[in-house]
C-alpha cells in the first residue's frame, strides 16, 4: 500500500531545465535540474544515439543488437549555445536541444523539421518490478507515414498502427495479430518524401504506436530499460536501411545451395520415407537442395539424439542423400528433457547452465519431450558449450544446416506461452530478468547454434535457421515467419511480411509456403510458389495434420506449374546470389517495396502487392482465387512483360492477365538478368555458358553479376568474380562495358547475351574497339550472341 500521496499521484514524471552541459569527443551530456541525463553520440554525420538517464545514473551500455562492425566517423560536429536552446550541427542534420525541458528537434540544414518530439521523453516510476516504463513521444505530421518494424502480419504503411514486440509464439495467427515471433523495433519514417529512421534498441517489451490513439502523435515505450534510440537520417530510405543494417550487421555470403528450394514436412520419417521423398523429387524433375527433418528423427525429442528405429544408420542416410545432390537440415529446440540418463540434460546440470528463477530452482517448462529445463543462451559458457554439441551431427554424421525452432522460447500449457518473468539470465555479464533477455533468447540461441554449425562444417559455410529474432540476429541465420496458414490471407501476409523483414535489415527471409497449418488447394498452392521463388528463402513446410504438402501433391497440372517456376528460382540463382553480395555489402534489401523503390511518388505510399526483387525485376502476385489477372501499379520507368516482352510505361494502374500458370512479371528497362542453365541442385552441372538477358534502353542502365566457388571462404581472400555492366542505348545502337573485379576464374568462358526489345537489326558488332564476324559470335537474328565473358566493350550498330 502506498501511503505517499506525493509519490501515488506522480504519474508520468518529464525533464526539465537544463542546468550542466559537458562534451566528452563525439558524446554530448546534457543534465536537468531534476537529474536526467540526455546523452547525444554521434557516430556519422546522419546517424545520431540518444539516451536518457533518470536520477543521474545510466544503465550499462550493453547492446546485443549492435555489430562489432559498425561504420563510424562525421566530417563536422559543432554546438552553439543558444538562448532558448543548444544547437548540434553535422554535416547533414540539426540537432535543437530545449534548455527548459530537453526536448529535441532535428532538421536538415535548411532547418526543414524531419523529426520532433511531442512530449519528448518522459518516465513512469515501475513499482511492481523497480526501474521505469520509459517514453518518447513525436509529433505526427499531416502526410506522414510509416514503415518496417519487422515481422507484422499488417499493412505495410503502419500509420494508424498500434504494434508490440514480445517474440511469442502465435500458432495460426490472423491479419493484424500482436504480437508475433520477433522483435524488431526500427522504423521508416517518411515525411515530405524525405526518409528518417529510429531504432529503440530496448530489449524490454516495447510497443509502437503510429498515430493511433492520437492522430497527431507517434510514440513508443519499453516496460523497463532506458529510453535509448538511434535516429538515422537518408532523406532516401535506401540510405536510412543501409546505415540501420550497418549499425545492426549483415550475415556471411550462404553457400549457393541455401538460396535453392528447400522441402519440410512435420515430419519426414522414417528413413524410407525420406528417401522416397528425395527419389522423387528427381524422378520428376522438380529441382531441390535441401530436405528438412523435423522433431521425429529425435529419440523421444530429446535433441542432439536420432531414433535408431527410424533412422539406424543417420551418417549413411545423410551420405546417400548427399550423393542425390540433397542437404539435410534438422531441428534443434532449447527445450532439454529433465532424464539424469540423457547426457545433454546431465552435463547441463553440472555445470549450472539451466536458467534459475528469482529464488534459485530451475525453471521448468512442458514442451514437445514433455517437463524440459532450458539453458542460459545469455551467458557466454552456455553458448560455447552448446556450439560443441553439434559436433557429432555435423562433423561425423555430415548434417548440412541447423533449424532452431521454438526458441521465443515457446512454452506449452500455459497462458503467457512462454517463460516466468522471474527467470534469470547471465545477459553476458549484466545479471537481468526475463523480463529483459525474453526477446533475445532465441537470438542467442541461434548465435550459439551458429558458432557450432560453423566450425563443425569449415571449411564450408553454415547455414542456420531461426523462428525467433531479436535486432541483429540475421547476422547468423536465415529466418521465416513461423506457423501460417493455408488461406488466401496468409498468402497476402507473406507478401507483406517479406518486404517489411527485408527493409528492416533482415533480408534472408521466407514463409512456409502453403502455408503450415490447415492445407491448401492445388490453386492456392501454385499462387503461393509463384510468389515464394522470388523470396530470399524458398521452404514448402507443413504441419503433416492434414495431408501432402509436396509439390505433387496436387495433380498433374499444379505439379507442372510449380516445376516451371522452380526452374525459375534455379535459372536465376546468380541474379539471386548478386542480391545477397549487395545485401551483405551495401545494406540494400534483397525485396524492395514500392515506396522504397520510389518514394517521390505517392502512389507507392499504400501500396502492398507489388515489390521489385532485387532491383531489376517487379513482382506482383496473385492473391485470390479464380483469376485469370489483376490490377497491379507500375512505379515509374518502363518494364518490359517477362512473358511477352510487351513494354509498359510506368507510373500507372492497369489490368494484367495472370492466369494459374502465370505471375505477373516484369523487368526494368536496360536491365541485364544473368541465369544458369536449370539445375536440379546447386552444382549439378557445370556451368559453361552464362546467359544473360539483355532489355534494351534508351538511356543508361548498371547492372552487376557476383559469382564465386558457391561454398567455402576463399571469395574472402579476393577468389571471387564481380562483373558491372553498364548499359548505354542510343537509337541505332547498344554499348555494353564491363568492369571486372575479383580474381576468382569462372567455369565458363562465354556469355551468350539474348536481346529483348532492340529497336534495330542488327548490323555490325564490335568487341572492344574491333568489328567482328558473326560467325565468331554466333548471331542468331536479332535475338541473341555469343561472345568472351572478358569483353571491356561491346557495340552493336543498326544497319
Amino acid at each position: 500500500m502506498i501511503t505517499n500521496t506525493e509519490i501515488e499521484k506522480r504519474g508520468n514524471q518529464h525533464p526539465n531545465h537544463i542546468v550542466d552541459f559537458k562534451q566528452e569527443n563525439r558524446k554530448l551530456l546534457f543534465t536537468t535540474q531534476n537529474g536526467v541525463i540526455l546523452e547525444v553520440s554521434i557516430l556519422r554525420d546522419s546517424v545520431v544515439r540518444f539516451r536518457y538517464a533518470t536520477e543521474h545514473v545510466f544503465e550499462p551500455d550493453f547492446s546485443y543488437a549492435i555489430s562489432n562492425d559498425v561504420n563510424t566517423g562525421f566530417n563536422q560536429l559543432e554546438v552553439q549555445e543558444e538562448i532558448p536552446e543548444y544547437v548540434v550541427i553535422t554535416n547533414k542534420i540539426k540537432i535543437y536541444i530545449n534548455k527548459s525541458n530537453l526536448k529535441v528537434q532535428i532538421t536538415d540544414l535548411e532547418d526543414n523539421v524531419l523529426n520532433e518530439d511531442e512530449l519528448g521523453f518522459h518516465w513512469e516510476e515501475n513499482y511492481d518490478y523497480g526501474g521505469n516504463v520509459v517514453k518518447m513521444s513525436k509529433i505526427c505530421h499531416s502526410g506522414e507515414s510509416y514503415y518496417g518494424m519487422g515481422d507484422k502480419a499488417s499493412h505495410t504503411n503502419l500509420k494508424g498502427k498500434r504494434l508490440n514486440n514480445w517474440v511469442t509464439d502465435s500458432y495460426a495467427y490472423g491479419k493484424d495479430q500482436e504480437p508475433l515471433y520477433k522483435a524488431i523495433p526500427f522504423y521508416v519514417g517518411l515525411k515530405e518524401s524525405v526518409a528518417y529512421g529510429i531504432f529503440f534498441d530496448n530489449s524490454f517489451s516495447t510497443y509502437f504506436d503510429f498515430a493511433n490513439e492520437k492522430r497527431n502523435v507517434t510514440s513508443f515505450w519499453a516496460d523497463g530499460g532506458e529510453m535509448n534510440y538511434y535516429f538515422f537520417y537518408g532523406p532516401k530510405m535506401s540510405q536510412v536501411v543501409e546505415a540501420y543494417t550497418d549499425l545492426t550487421g549483415v550475415p556471411e555470403l550462404p553457400p549457393l545451395w541455401a538460396l535453392g528450394f528447400h522441402q519440410s514436412k512435420w515430419s519426414y520419417y522414417p528413413e524410407r520415407n525420406v528417401k522416397k521423398i528425395a527419389a522423387t523429387f528427381r524422378k520428376l524433375n522438380i529441382p531441390c537442395d535441401a530436405i528438412y527433418l523435423d522433431i521425429d528423427y529425435m529419440e523421444g525429442f530429446r535433441c542432439f539424439t536420432w531414433n535408431n528405429r527410424y533412422f539406424p544408420n543417420p551418417k549413411k542416410m545423410v551420405q546417400d542423400l548427399e550423393k542425390d545432390g540433397f542437404k539435410v537440415v534438422t531441428m534443434i529446440d532449447p527445450g532439454i528433457k529433465i532424464d539424469r540418463d540423457y547426457w545433454v540434460y546431465q552435463q547441463a546440470m553440472d555445470h549450472g547452465f539451466f536458467c534459475r528463477r528469482a529464488d534459485g530452482p530451475h525453471f521448468k517448462g512442458k514442451v514437445w519431450p514433455g517437463e524440459c529445463k532450458f539453458p542460459d543462451f545469455t551467458n557466454p559458457e552456455v553458448r560455447e558449450w552448446w556450439a560443441g554439441l553439434y559436433k557429432e551431427m555435423i562433423a561425423e554424421i555430415g548434417v548440412r544446416g541447423v533449424w532452431n525452432d521454438m526458441n521465443e522460447p515457446a512454452i506449452m500449457e500455459v497462458p503467457s506461452k512462454t517463460a516466468n518473468l522471474d527467470v534469470r539470465h547471465d545477459y553476458d555479464g549484466h545479471p537481468c530478468s526475463h523480463r529483459k533477455a525474453h526477446n533475445v533468447y532465441g537470438m542467442q540461441m541461434v548465435r550459439a547454434t551458429y558458432d557450432g554449425v560453423k566450425k563443425y562444417t569449415f571449411p564450408r559455410r553454415p547455414f542456420v535457421l531461426t523462428r525467433a529474432a531479436y535486432s541483429g540476429t540475421q547476422r547468423y541465420c536465415a529466418t521465416w515467419t513461423g506457423d501460417n496458414v493455408a488461406t488466401w490471407e496468409h498468402l497476402w501476409i507473406a507478401n507483406v511480411q517479406m518486404q517489411r523483414m527485408c527493409m528492416s535489415g533482415y533480408s534472408f527471409v521466407g514463409s512456409d509456403i502453403g502455408g503450415f497449418a490447415e492445407q491448401p488447394n492445388g490453386e492456392l498452392f501454385a499462387r503461393w510458389v509463384q510468389l515464394a521463388i522470388f523470396h530470399p528463402f524458398c521452404r514448402v513446410h507443413s504441419s503433416g495434420d492434414h495431408g501432402d504438402q509436396e509439390p505433387w501433391s496436387f495433380g498433374e497440372e499444379i505439379t507442372n506449374i510449380v516445376r516451371k517456376y522452380i526452374e525459375l528460382r534455379y535459372q536465376l540463382l546468380p541474379y539471386l546470389y548478386t542480391m545477397f553480395y549487395k545485401y551483405i555489402n551495401n545494406g540494400m534489401p534483397m525485396l524492395q517495396s514500392l515506396v522504397f523503390y520510389d518514394q517521390e511518388d505517392s502512389q507507392t505510399h499504400f501500396r502492398t502487392d507489388e515489390f521489385l526483387f532485387g532491383e531489376h525485376m517487379l513482382v506482383c502476385p496473385v492473391q485470390e482465387p479464380n483469376a485469370q489477372g489483376r490490377r497491379m501499379y507500375f512505379p515509374r520507368g518502363n518494364w518490359y512483360s517477362y512473358w511477352t516482352d510487351e513494354v509498359i510505361e510506368g507510373g500507372v494502374e492497369r489490368w494484367v492477365p495472370a492466369e494459374i500458370y502465370k505471375i505477373p512479371l516484369y523487368v526494368k528497362e536496360g536491365a541485364m538478368i544473368p541465369k544458369y542453365p536449370v539445375q536440379q541442385y546447386v552444382g549439378e552441372k557445370e556451368i559453361k555458358e552464362l546467359r544473360i538477358d539483355v532489355y534494351y534502353k534508351e538511356g543508361i542502365e548498371n547492372s552487376s553479376v557476383y559469382e564465386d566457388q558457391q561454398d567455402g571462404y576463399d571469395y574472402k581472400k579476393g577468389r571471387f568474380s564481380l562483373r558491372k555492366f553498364r548499359l548505354r542505348g542510343k537509337e541505332n545502337e547498344l554499348i555494353i562495358q564491363q568492369f571486372k573485379d575479383g580474381n576468382f576464374t569462372t567455369s565458363y568462358n562465354t556469355f551468350k547475351l539474348n536481346f529483348h526489345g532492340l529497336p534495330f537489326t542488327i548490323g555490325t558488332v564490335e568487341v572492344d574497339n574491333e568489328e567482328v564476324d558473326f560467325s565468331e559470335i554466333k548471331l542468331n537474328g536479332n535475338n541473341s550472341i555469343e561472345v568472351t565473358k572478358d569483353f571491356t566493350e561491346l557495340h552493336l550498330i543498326g544497319k
